[in-house]
């Protein structure tokens, strides 16, 4: 049984999580220099027969990432304290009460699968209240429950996405595709190598050769109305070892990871579906295993990918972008979509421009960037724009093919990968999100553990909220 949310006017019983601000606390018994509000510190107040957790805000703005990080810390430590019904103060700020219920739900994860079971950390947490004041309940119920669907889609993508590559391989993951739509009525198709022979798809058949575990092209469709769709594209290496160009050994265990941007697609479909969204949305991902032996593809091969557009292969490592070729040109010559995103964890370069925390994102369409920017800091998903230009054009032009995977430089690589992509878009609207940095972390945060983040879920499912709620307003 999952977890149980409710909102009520008032905390009546259960531990209380209670949101302070900077010099704002009562409680006479504690010197002020032991607590005083700071961002995210924390105390511990007992009355009776339960616990009080206090958690600063600071004395800054107070914004929905806040109320999501502080509503995160205060329900990770009384889970650590064996909580079991959990009361959110939101009375102070009820706006944010989405946000904190949020934030508590994402904290509540655990991957626990291989622990022992006498390792497993002991929680009895079953409920998790949000006291948003009287007379309020009604007002900000439907922000709760979105909220809650939005977090279970996260979870769930991290409950994937953790698992190692001997656990999900490309068929596995289409398994789970299929699964998930019989569970939230979606319409989906997974082809496996015939299919992919028989339809052209060489860089996936390319990418995936090298590997005992043969790779597959899901499609998933939440079809409400005949519209042109939202076409979502996802990367999903279930595990990445470089091929041929084999990685270094330090951190090849975090390829497990590299599968991301498609586990993604599956939590985005998985939300649109549970909150009844009217737009049309299409996830498509492309799913192998990338690893050396004596059927592997190598550096110097030429691909002929999905369309007849040729590949100059001169690293096996950058093979992301060889899937999203064949995925990106079948979406666009099936569904002629209105607009195209894809998602993937597809170059260290992002990383060493934007760090750990922000996805770079890439688009010629700026009023939909800067939209993207917004909705990024308010879903606790930020993205930072990164560009393109004929420069990263000029770094891939092959004088054997229509393109090469890799400039051959280490300048600008998450733009020189967003133009290889560019060549299957045509005039299709599209972005590109370049999640290699934030979709997983290596350190705890304040609600999330280590692993998987999910990343991408609440920015595009935010996104298409805003574009329903746009479309039902013209």
């Amino acid at each position: 049984m999952g977890m149980v949310v409710t909102v009520e006017e008032v905390p009546e019983h259960g531990d209380r999580v209670v949101f302070v601000r900077k010099g704002g606390f009562g409680k006479e018994e504690v010197p002020q220099e032991e607590f005083d509000g700071e961002k995210l510190a924390t105390l511990i107040w007992r009355e009776k027969r339960r616990r009080i957790v206090y958690v600063g805000l600071g004395d800054g703005s107070v914004t929905a990432d806040l109320l999501r990080k502080a509503a995160g810390t205060g329900v990770k430590l009384l889970r650590k304290l064996g909580g079991e019904e959990i009361h959110l103060d939101c009375t102070a700020y009820p706006e944010f009460a989405g946000f904190a219920a949020e934030g508590a739900l994402l904290a509540s994860y655990r991957f626990e699968d291989f622990r022992m079971p006498d390792a497993r950390k002991k929680s009895a947490l079953r409920t998790i209240t949000v006291a948003v004041g009287k007379g309020r309940i009604d007002q900000y119920r439907r922000e709760v429950e979105r909220s809650e669907i939005l977090a279970e889609a996260v979870n769930y993508v991290r409950q994937l996405g953790n698992q190692p590559a001997n656990v999900v391989t490309p068929a596995v993951l289409a398994d789970r595709a299929l699964e998930l739509a019989g569970e939230c009525h979606l319409q989906c198709n997974a082809m496996g190598p015939k299919e992919l022979e028989e339809g052209g798809f060489g860089g996936i058949l390319a990418v995936g050769r090298g590997s005992e575990n043969s790779p597959r092209l899901i499609v998933l469709e939440h079809r409400p109305t005949d519209a042109k769709p939202i076409v979502i594209v996802g990367k999903a290496v279930t595990f990445d070892s470089g091929g041929i160009s084999i990685k270094p050994g330090e951190h090849m265990d975090e390829m497990k990871f590299d599968k991301m941007g498609g586990c993604a697609v599956l939590g985005i479909l998985r939300a649109a579906s549970r909150l009844g969204l009217s737009v049309p949305i299409v996830g498509v991902i492309a799913s192998a295993e990338n690893m050396p032996s004596a059927r592997a593809y190598r550096p110097g091969d030429l691909i002929r990918s999905y369309g007849g557009k040729t590949i100059e292969v001169l690293n096996t490592d950058a093979e992301g972008r060889i899937l999203l070729a064949d995925a990106v040109g079948y979406a666009v010559e099936r569904y002629a979509p209105r607009l195209l995103f894809d998602l993937a964890t597809l170059t260290g370069a992002c990383i060493v421009a934007l760090g750990r925390h922000r996805a770079g994102v890439f688009t010629p369409d700026l009023g939909l960037r800067d939209q993207l920017w917004h909705l990024g800091e308010l879903a606790g998903e930020p993205v930072w724009p990164l560009p393109l230009g004929e420069e990263f054009e000029d770094a891939i032009r092959s004088d054997v093919a229509l393109v090469k995977n890799v400039s051959g430089t280490r300048e600008g690589g998450g733009s020189v990968g967003a133009a290889f992509i560019r060549h299957w878009i045509g005039d299709t609207p599209w972005v590109h999100l370049d999640i290699a940095g934030p979709a997983w972390t290596n350190r705890e945060l304040p609600y999330l553990e280590k692993g998987v983040t999910g990343f991408g879920v609440r920015l595009l499912t935010r996104y298409l909220l805003s574009l329903v709620a746009q479309e039902k307003n013209a």
